[in-house]
């Protein structure tokens, strides 16, 4: 293998595998990056694996002659990383070391043969769904932050995907609140006719939250102006678009049934700016965090506002009042300050609503416009 590409570009893609790159790889040969320089195309692919989650880059480069190898993750990009700008020669005259050439100087790091490395999975059967690069990413953005981090709870570690002829829809709870996104799907002018029949019928999988977050960074890295194709069957997804690929193993486990959480009425709602909400509960946190992240709402309809405040016993106390279109009784209820702002961060709206129903019933939060997503967020018992 013998090819020459820029220190910026090599750099880029080495840190998009190398962050799935296992430190405690069950087989040496997964602590490396699978290099494959193709001296037809012109080009290089870097795969990185650890036999759950698989990222696949490719980009253009000077190939002088063609090969396969692997290299160690970890100290291939803190080299690559450190050289200074301009082009780099990768020369791997012996099977298992290269030697890297710049401006600078030369390095040379031995690695292992390909033929050990296992294969990235892939699909002949199975449902596909296209997205624009858009709804994807508001999928994932309106979704990820609702996972849970116990992994005891495993499947509500993942993001729920459910998938039809119309759309998908995109689901999260940890239990104290969920977000569901729905986003449209779109068919591509140049699609098999054929392919068709993949998109009749439901069909739903719970991805890792895991691998929704390294395909979120490898979009907004690299974004495509074609729709990107999302692949599922039992047990895979696969993700392509732009000489990049991404693959990840399914949870398994029943999804909760996230739709009856969400109450079909409520007796109180709310109207009010985004930022303004935002900026007053961000401040208003500070207080919150020094104690135990509660903060309380008032909702006063003779005056047309919210007023939110903290009071921590021993450390000092905080009152915020902001403009409103209320409707309905008055009401006090608590709620934990993050899970509220990072459900208003979520939204790309001017305006939001809140609907309530009780000081101890789930509430709903929603955008005014734009994106279709629902957040439930469950109060907090606060003690008279």
């Amino acid at each position: 293998m013998k090819l020459t590409c820029t220190q910026n570009e090599l750099n880029t893609h080495l840190s998009l595998v190398s962050r799935v790159v296992p430190s405690r790889p069950s087989h040496p040969v997964l602590a490396n990056v699978l290099l494959n320089a193709n001296e037809e195309t012109q080009q290089v692919s870097l795969t990185g694996f650890d036999l759950s989650l698989g990222v696949q880059t490719s980009f253009k480069v000077q190939v002088t002659e063609g090969g396969i190898l692997t290299l160690p993750a970890k100290l291939l990009g803190d080299i690559v990383s450190r050289l200074p700008d301009g082009e780099i020669t990768l020369d791997g005259g012996d099977e298992t070391l290269v030697t890297l050439t710049c401006a600078a100087g030369r390095y040379q790091v031995r690695g292992m043969g390909a033929e050990e490395y296992p294969e990235l999975p892939t699909l002949v059967d199975g449902s596909v769904a296209y997205l624009p690069v858009e709804a994807l990413l508001e999928g994932l953005r309106g979704s990820l932050f609702s996972t849970s981090v116990d992994e005891t709870k495993q499947v509500l570690t993942g993001v729920h995907i459910a998938v039809d002829e119309d759309g998908m829809e995109f689901a999260a709870t940890d239990g104290h609140r969920l977000a569901v996104v729905e986003t449209a799907n779109v068919q591509p002018e140049d699609a098999d006719p054929g392919s068709q029949k993949n998109h009749k019928g439901k069909f739903d999988v719970t991805v890792p939250g895991k691998a929704l977050r390294e395909l979120e960074r490898m979009i907004q890295s690299n974004a495509s102006a074609e729709p990107i194709a999302i692949r599922f069957d039992q047990g895979q997804l696969i993700v392509e678009w732009a000489n990049q690929r991404l693959t990840s193993r399914l949870l398994e486990g029943q999804y909760p049934n996230y739709r009856q959480l969400i109450p079909k009425q409520f007796s109180r709602q709310m109207t009010c700016d985004r930022r303004l909400l935002t900026s007053a509960l961000e401040r208003i946190a500070v207080l919150a965090d020094q104690k135990n992240s509660i903060v309380k709402f008032t909702l006063t309809t003779a005056e047309q506002e919210i007023i939110l405040s903290v009071d921590a016993q021993d450390v000092g106390s905080g009152r915020e009042a902001i403009p409103a279109q209320i409707s309905g009784d008055d009401l006090e209820i608590a709620f934990n300050v993050k899970y509220l702002l990072e459900g208003l961060k979520a939204l790309n709206t001017a305006e939001v609503q809140m609907q309530f129903n009780t000081a101890t019933s789930p509430s709903i939060l929603t955008p005014l416009g734009g994106m279709k997503m629902t957040y439930l967020v469950m109060p907090v018992q606060v003690r008279s």
